[in-house]
């Protein structure tokens, strides 16, 4: 499997729709976001009738033998929510791990620095063990995984170095499960399936809202599955003699591309966002800027356009967003030229026959 080659191209689609332009948790745009890739706990799918997923599944056929060795690797984000609270009287220290008195705000200003409740993220992936693809006609593969509940505490100073606020990071405990399957469908043609499954314990009571169900999803998932000695097939441009096969592979909520140096068929990108078979990232961009809806020449220039006090909030608002401004911001121009205008593919037009 080509990680280094996939990537990049795993990246953006694990952090689409991150954060939107202007890239403040007070613009209406960022109120909800993650919309691709969310599987839901299944007691809030059933509630929602069916609307909100709480499982994906891959399929894709591949050549090979009986060395055929097939991995498997599901990445996804899982929502951290960031609170902020302020204390009723700032205090010089706290003993080690005595958590003072503060009730939460919707907004605090310390020391030049603006804090707000956001949903932050955290990288979460799960690899299975490679396993022979002629064995997965004899047994279903199920390996389940969970990520424990944490709760995190950062003290906000003022000016006069006294404890004013916390910013309290709190994540729950998720849990789901892979399960992988696969069938010889003709001499040397296996279908291979892949599901990813929300399994975590969650309570749907009258007013419980989808931000509540995103603290328990599984965000922007995905899977990205390599083969040695043996070769993918493409769903999108498969050959003749497979098409049939290849049209009955049946994908719920993902779509898998080859991905890689064109020509290669040893990994596949099963996305939530549509892509075509070797997607790449363009070569002028800078970095990620998250919303895949733009450009990025035109979202740089609206980033160079907002006020100081838009910039500030953004900045405090987000790691990767402050990230974003200081790449913006310091973009050299020879760098943000190579943003407009560029071809490519050109080729000769051939004369008509006379």
């Amino acid at each position: 499997m080509n990680l280094a080659t996939v990537d990049k191209i795993a990246k953006a689609v694990l952090y689409e729709g991150y954060m939107l332009y202007p890239y403040r948790p007070s613009s209406v745009k960022n109120q909800q976001r993650w919309n691709f890739g969310v599987l839901c706990p299944l007691p809030y799918s059933e509630a929602q009738k069916g609307t909100e997923a709480w499982r994906m599944q891959t399929e894709c056929l591949l050549e090979g033998g009986p060395q055929t060795a097939l991995g498997i690797r599901v990445r996804f984000l899982q929502l951290a929510a960031r609170s902020i609270g302020e204390l009723p009287i700032p205090i010089p220290e706290l003993p080690p791990g005595e958590v003072p008195e503060f009730r939460p705000v919707a907004r605090l200003e310390v020391a030049g620095r603006v804090y707000q409740p956001w949903q932050e993220a955290v990288e979460r992936e799960v690899i299975l063990p490679v396993c022979n693809v002629e064995a997965l006609g004899y047994t279903l593969i199920h390996d389940a995984f969970n990520f424990p509940a944490e709760k995190q505490f950062e003290y906000v100073r003022d000016s006069g170095g006294q404890i004013a606020g916390v910013i309290v990071r709190e994540r729950r405990a998720i849990s789901g499960a892979l399960e992988v399957m696969g069938e010889m469908v003709e001499e040397g043609v296996f279908k291979v399936c892949v599901r990813v499954i929300n399994t975590t314990l969650f309570e749907v009571l009258k007013d419980t809202s989808r931000d509540e169900a995103l603290l328990s999803s599984l965000v922007s998932t995905h899977t990205v599955l390599g083969v040695r000695d043996g070769s993918f097939v493409s769903l999108l441009a498969p050959p003749e003699s497979l098409s049939k096969l290849a049209a009955n592979c049946k994908n719920v909520g993902t779509w898998p591309v080859l991905v890689g140096d064109e020509g290669k068929c040893d990994t596949l990108l099963s996305s939530p966002i549509i892509l075509y078979d070797y997607p790449q990232i363009a070569p002028e961009s800078s970095g990620d800027l998250f919303d895949g809806t733009e450009i990025d020449e035109i979202l740089s220039l609206r980033i160079m356009t907002l006020t100081d006090d838009e910039k500030r909030e953004m900045s405090q608002s987000d790691e990767r967003a402050r990230q974003v401004l200081e790449r913006t911001e310091t973009m050299p121009v020879e760098q943000f030229m190579k943003l407009h205008g560029v071809l490519r593919g050109l080729r000769p037009l051939r004369e008509e026959s006379q």
